[in-house]
């Protein structure tokens, strides 16, 4: 009897597993991937599933992390966190917060548990994971073995990690380790956040701010499923960048140290009048061009559908191509999305 998912990913799709558990310790989790592993079936971890298509029905056992507890110290310059990977992020941010602790402002209302985190090296106005990431703790699912990795061994870069290559599979992260500066610094160099004073801005006040846009342009996937952000913000040489704005003058730019230029997806997307376009119950969300939505009980073939469609209209308009930030999964585990909407 296969098992619902839909209560277990974001975009709420009508997808089914062989087998749903969910963990609530390091022990269980071992036990269950090993046990599934020996009896040669598909595993795939998950926690909040807001980063997750489903194509179809998955022909394995999906294991829910729900691993629990945040742990505190700090000396004269840092707060240092310890956080099982199954906290949600959102209430992580509020959490600290609430304690007088700042640097997470920035990255709040962002879908997902904490274990999730470091895999996407999660980002928004201006800031990412790798920011304060201290640590990262790994299980090898095969041997039991625990090990951690340094923040410079997690290979960090945009939306990417180690974990999306060498620890991709048969390894799971169990928690991960923050530091926040005691010395705030904010961050303000993106959207509405420029309003703001560095020298008066306090760390709830950007909270409020980046919560109150998330919302206005974020759908509930309760109301409508989705998983966030679908697209990658593309990253183009400068010159292919000049090309480009001799034609859009007005065309939002953030220039990267290493020369190259990043541009903003929802913005491409929005240009080629994509807004609102439909392929069966899966649309574009009117709000925010970047996000993708179940609007009608979609199918993950049709939010595909849509996404290729998407690419192509911007890669018609721009010669610029964007790829999905959300992962694939088929039958039997994760595809690859980019060949799948190219």
């Amino acid at each position: 009897m296969k098992q619902s998912l839909t209560p277990f990913h974001t975009f709420h799709l009508p997808a089914k597993a062989a087998q749903i558990i969910e963990f609530t310790s390091v022990e269980q989790l071992l036990t269950e991937w090993q046990n599934a592993f020996h009896a040669d079936m598909p595993i795939l971890i998950l926690g909040q599933g807001s980063n997750v298509l489903f194509l179809e029905d998955f022909d394995g056992v999906v294991l829910v992390n729900k691993l629990k507890g945040i742990e505190h110290r700090e000396d004269e310059q840092f707060h240092y966190l310890h956080v099982q990977g199954g906290e949600n992020w959102h209430e992580l941010v509020k959490w600290t917060l609430d304690r007088n602790m700042a640097g997470l402002e920035n990255l709040a209302l962002i879908p997902g548990v904490a274990g999730s985190a470091p895999i996407q090296n999660i980002g928004a106005y201006g800031v990412e994971f790798e920011r304060v990431c201290d640590f990262v703790d790994v299980l090898n699912l095969r041997t039991g073995e625990r090990f951690t990795l340094s923040k410079a061994e997690c290979e960090f870069g945009y939306r990417e990690s180690v974990f999306k290559h060498q620890y991709r599979d048969e390894f799971a992260i169990i928690s991960v380790g923050l530091k926040l500066a005691k010395a705030w610094q904010p961050v303000l160099s993106y959207g509405s956040l420029t309003q703001f004073d560095p020298q008066t801005v306090t760390p709830k006040q950007v909270f409020d701010e980046v919560c109150a846009v998330r919302s206005s342009k974020l759908p509930n996937p309760d109301e409508f499923g989705n998983a966030g952000s679908f697209f990658k913000n593309p990253v183009i040489p400068a010159a292919q960048f000049a090309e480009i704005q001799t034609k859009f003058l007005t065309i939002p730019n953030y220039p990267q140290a290493d020369g190259t230029v990043k541009l903003a997806a929802g913005w491409l997307i929005d240009q080629a009048e994509l807004k609102g376009v439909q392929i069966g119950g899966a649309a574009v969300h009117t709000q925010q061009a970047l996000v993708l939505i179940n609007k009608a009980n979609a199918t993950g073939k049709e939010v595909a559908a849509l996404a290729k469609t998407v690419r192509q209209k911007v890669r018609e308009k721009f010669g610029v191509e964007i790829v999905p930030e959300v992962r694939f999964m088929g039958k039997n585990g994760e595809v690859d999305s980019d060949q799948i909407t190219r």
